[in-house]
């Protein structure tokens, strides 16, 4: 089944030229069907690359999904156009009257502050608060994870010595879990940041599931209210190229940047990266949606409390 996005969404073409069914919202209203409602709070700086990059994920299921994408009053972006932003993004303020099944909030460039000092960080507790009673399961990733964790359940982070880039192996620990249905043993997940939280902090609160871990990168997935909060560390939604751009990027800026780990053929960028993740990242997101999202949602989506 077709995703439904906004017309005109620069990904439409480019999820068409990678032959996957995507919809806009004039030919999306002719069909008598109702779609889950999933909102993405997209924090990150290249904001239609992250739209292409989740869109792609979400695209592998048979239900159809309505897109929407908010944005902060608080900040203003800026390494996308004004224009795409008006069109099609909306304002927390606009949609907190709404309801919605499943709601995605992305990282941010911001990790090496404290929570309190992100200039947008009341607006985040804003929303943290009315995702619990206006959103069926939320998804966060990133630096989103460490900020929902810390609001919610007093989960601090912690600076790391060096930053934690590349891709990672993750051990499953509850592989009963219908997140993990069709997982391996073990799966591979992309990492880029600079601050960690402790598994002792996630394991000392009971309200909180440890479900994967690195012996290298550290916690990776973590469950609350059983999955209406699912906080993911890294970036299962990168696309291939994604770990390239940002070494290529910090290289040319400094001269002590590192090589992405486990990423590149025989640890030569010249060719090109090895992709290991890809399969475990649509089965995570199509469980997700199955599991979390469609089998918990009730059909009158005012009834989400």
């Amino acid at each position: 089944m077709p995703l439904r996005l906004p017309d005109k969404l620069p990904a439409i073409d480019l999820l068409k030229q990678e032959n996957i069914f995507v919809m806009d919202d004039s030919r999306a209203h002719m069909q008598d069907i109702r779609p889950l409602k999933i909102v993405i709070l997209n924090l990150m700086p290249l904001k239609i690359t992250t739209e292409t990059d989740l869109i792609r994920l979400l695209s592998n299921t048979p239900l159809q999904l309505e897109i929407s994408f908010m944005k902060l009053r608080s900040h203003t972006p800026k390494n996308t156009p004004i224009e795409h932003m008006m069109m099609f993004y909306r304002d927390f303020a606009q949609m907190r009257y709404e309801k919605y099944d499943g709601m995605i909030i992305t990282g941010a460039p911001v990790e090496t502050l404290d929570f309190e000092k992100v200039s947008y960080w009341d607006e985040m507790k804003e929303i943290f608060s009315w995702a619990r009673t206006h959103v069926t399961s939320t998804l966060y990733i990133c630096w989103a994870a460490q900020a929902g964790l810390y609001y919610h359940y007093d989960i601090p982070k912690y600076p790391l010595a060096k930053k934690m880039f590349g891709i990672f192996p993750q051990d499953i620990l509850q592989p009963q879990l219908p997140i993990f249905r069709g997982f391996d043993d073990m799966f591979h997940m992309p990492h880029s940041r600079h601050t960690e939280i402790h598994r002792e902090d996630i394991l000392a609160n009971r309200e909180l599931t440890l479900l994967a871990e690195s012996p290298e990168s550290g916690v990776s997935i973590v469950m609350a209210r059983g999955g209406r909060e699912l906080f993911v560390t890294g970036h299962l939604e990168y696309a291939p190229d994604t770990l390239d751009k940002e070494y290529l990027r910090d290289k040319d800026i400094r001269d002590d940047v590192d090589l992405p780990k486990n990423y590149y053929r025989d640890n030569d960028p010249s060719k090109g990266p090895l992709v290991t993740w890809r399969a475990h990242a649509n089965l995570f997101y199509s469980n997700w949606i199955n599991y979390y999202v469609y089998q918990e949602t009730p059909y009158d989506i005012n009834q989400i409390r």
